[in-house]
């Protein structure tokens, strides 16, 4: 067993500041969770109370069950991967993929054997009398994650490795860390502010801002069924669009949300049954871009076009609706032959069932 579990984990720093205010988590053995979220929302010191870089100020770290509070880092059966490289440039690959099965003082066969099957399962083995300044920044990267995987450890803790990459070594390392997880089995934290890395890695996605755990879930359920407004605007890319509405009575739910009018249908009060018990007044109309449409079932939509992007396999089509929460565009994302322009009005229709609605507060009913 090699899950971890924390409980109520908090780190205040001196002068009051709070970077990670009492999360709670439990990874299940083998499971690869990624923790996303905006620069400086604590994600990163998360990690390194898992790893015992920081020592928290409340809570518990348990790993395979036993606590780890108090104990160093080499005690921890957990290895890390960072955001740089920090390999040795004096050894080369083999020596630095070496370097820490000697410190842990394994005879020279048991290291071979690992330094040999961790270059054959990331594809490094014409690289290892190669140093590190002849390698290219994905197969650092590679190095890096190697010299981690030796050690078998019970958890891998990744802190944004992908960072220094450029966008297509950026794909092709993703791959080769999900296939790794896969071949490995090895429970793992994967810390990034880049969603598309933690939706498409993790079995679980955690969401964290200003220091909390805001939704801990599936990728696909954090992406139908955001807990908060935050999470919403946050997942997606763009994210969900979110129109100031009131929702009224009048033989059954109805919401006025941005100049419409929209009956609320049977899928949307089966999948939300806090509607059916909320009071009349203010809320909040969310919708994902391609809810937006020009024969989507629903009622119109017609708005001011402020901004169009072109990126071949769509448009994406930003609309100025004065109903928009802080003022940001309505975006719709369109077929690519779509042929609306700046300044022009655009007419979509708005596909109801898809509706998702916060309260005032910005929780998901």
């Amino acid at each position: 067993m090699s899950g971890v579990t924390l409980t109520e984990l908090s780190k205040t720093y001196p002068g009051g500041t709070p970077a990670v205010a009492e999360v709670s988590l439990d990874v299940a053995d083998g499971e690869f969770v990624a923790i996303v979220g905006p620069s400086g929302c604590g994600k990163s010191t998360l990690l390194r109370l898992v790893a015992g870089l920081e020592a928290p100020t409340a809570g518990s770290v348990a790993i395979g069950g036993r606590a780890v509070d108090g104990l160093p880092p080499q005690k921890r059966d957990v290895a890390m991967v960072f955001q740089t490289y920090a390999l040795y440039p004096h050894l080369t690959v083999a020596g630095n993929l070496a370097f820490p099965l000697k410190m842990q003082g394994l005879g020279k066969s048991e290291v071979a054997r690992r330094v040999g099957d961790a270059a054959r399962l990331l594809s490094l083995e014409p690289l290892l009398e190669k140093r590190p300044a002849a390698l290219s920044g994905g197969e650092r990267q590679r190095v890096a994650m190697g010299r981690a995987l030796v050690r078998d450890p019970a958890v891998f803790l990744m802190d944004e490795p992908l960072s220094n990459l450029d966008a297509r070594l950026r794909v092709e390392i993703r791959a080769e860390i999900a296939a790794l997880q896969r071949r490995t089995g090895t429970t793992t934290l994967y810390v990034t502010h880049d969603q598309a890395e933690a939706m498409t890695l993790g079995h679980r996605v955690a969401v964290m801002e200003g220091g909390r755990l805001r939704q801990v879930d599936a990728p696909g359920d954090l992406y139908a069924a955001p807990a908060d407004t935050f999470v919403a605007r946050f997942i997606g890319d763009p994210g969900m669009n979110l129109l100031h509405g009131r929702l009224r009575r009048e033989g059954g739910a109805v919401l006025d949300a941005g100049g419409v009018t929209l009956p609320l249908p049977p899928e949307v009060l089966a999948r939300q049954p806090g509607i059916g018990e909320a009071p009349e007044g203010a809320m909040i109309a969310g919708l994902r871009p391609e809810a937006l449409s020009a024969d989507a079932p629903g009622p119109e939509l017609s708005a001011p076009v402020v901004a169009v992007e072109r990126l071949g396999h769509e448009v994406r089509v930003h609309l100025k609706v004065p109903a928009s929460v802080g003022g940001a565009p309505v975006v719709a994302r369109l077929p690519p032959d779509e042929t609306v322009r700046v300044g022009e009005t655009a007419t979509l229709r708005i596909e109801a069932a898809a509706l998702r609605l916060f309260g005032a507060d910005g929780r998901a009913l």
